[in-house]
């Protein structure tokens, strides 16, 4: 029985590698995507171009320069003559965000009074120019701080902040971990879904329910390659995280790997779901496509899950993309115990058992 099952296995291993299509969609996508988010889809704000209306030349307005000017996030400040040019560079998208400085900046500040600084943010990017917002505001209170403590006036509360888990707010951090369960995802659906599929398209099918295997062993046979596939595609980002972009590994490999599995089977359940569905591989690409779009969309790795309306959160938990992505930041950033990754784990298992049940159900009605 199991020798039989092996060979099932061989097969379609095989059949994936030799066909080029199959081997294309396994090695080039993931490693385009691998690097393209990686590096492109960064959660930092960085080089951003100031448009500068200083109507004060005083000292006080010159050290606020000089602090903006020595920031990293701001690359460069554009010096406009008049409010016209200011509103033209950020209309134009040739400064993300406009600062004026009044001319009794400096005066108000040396009489103890207090100044006002304006700034304007283009609104079409308004993700980054609350972040770029928010770098300036730093700067602004570095910077009063410094005035309050030359004048010997007494210094207002100080914020310190600490950030857990990731020091350095690297978004690599956050971005590569994700990957191992968005791309692997990508790489077990589609060769599942190909797998039966690929049968019909080629005329294999019939072939196959002649043989002696029985149909719960041709399942096995087919679930197998995606979750070996899935799991040799997981290991290759874990270990490019780690001595490529060099992410620490914090909590333990074993828990990382039993979470994946699990994942992998949700996942194996869809693809088999869809390949009993499509009667060509291009249907089942399709198929593929539209289910790992929402997923991707759902899960928390471009926006917080908290951030979705209450309906949309709880439509989220049928998601398994959201369960594992908890569990991967979670043992790479934090050490998460055991007991924390048993509680993202418990709902992909179950969503494992939903999916694999309706896919052998649907699988058995479609072969007779």
């Amino acid at each position: 029985m199991w020798g039989r099952v092996w060979a099932l296995i061989v097969k379609e291993l095989l059949s994936v590698w030799r066909d080029k299509k199959s081997r294309f969609v396994l090695i080039v996508p993931p490693l385009i995507q691998l690097a393209v988010f990686s590096y492109a889809a960064t959660y930092d704000v960085t080089d951003v171009t100031v448009a500068l209306f200083n109507q004060d030349q005083g000292l006080a307005s010159r050290e606020l320069v000089a602090r903006i000017q020595g920031a990293p996030t701001f690359a460069r400040l554009q010096v406009v003559d008049d409010e016209a040019a200011l509103a033209a560079a950020i209309d134009r998208r040739d400064a993300m965000m406009g600062l004026r400085i009044p001319q009794d900046f400096s005066r108000r500040l040396e009489s103890g009074q207090g100044a006002t600084v304006q700034v304007i943010l283009d609104g079409r990017r308004s993700n980054s120019a609350q972040i770029a917002a928010g770098y300036l505001t730093t700067i602004v209170i570095s910077h009063n701080a410094a005035i309050a403590a030359q004048a010997s006036q007494p210094v207002g509360p100080t914020l310190v902040t600490r950030v857990w888990f990731n020091p350095n707010l690297e978004s690599l951090w956050v971005v590569v971990p994700g990957l191992v369960g968005v791309l692997t995802q990508v790489v077990a659906l589609v060769v599942t879904g190909l797998s039966v599929a690929r049968e019909r398209e080629l005329g294999t099918f019939e072939q196959l329910l002649v043989t002696p295997l029985r149909p719960w062993e041709i399942l096995v046979g087919k679930t197998a390659p995606g979750m070996l596939i899935g799991l040799v595609e997981g290991s290759i980002i874990i270990a490019a995280s780690q001595i490529w972009f060099h992410v620490p590994l914090t909590g333990s490999v074993a828990l990382l790997y039993g979470a994946l599995a699990v994942f992998l089977l949700c996942t194996i359940g869809v693809g088999l779901f869809i390949s009993a569905l499509a009667s060509t591989q291009q249907q089942a690409i399709m198929g593929a496509f539209f289910f790992m779009v929402p997923t991707m969309i759902l899960s928390g790795f471009a926006t917080p899950v908290q951030n979705m309306p209450d309906w949309m959160q709880t439509l989220t938990l049928v998601n398994p993309v959201r369960h594992i992505l908890v569990v991967l930041w979670g043992v790479f950033l934090k050490d998460m115990p055991a007991a924390l990754v048993w509680h993202s784990v418990w709902p992909m298992a179950v969503l494992a058992a939903v999916t694999l049940t309706g896919a052998a159900w649907l699988f058995r009605r479609r072969m007779y």
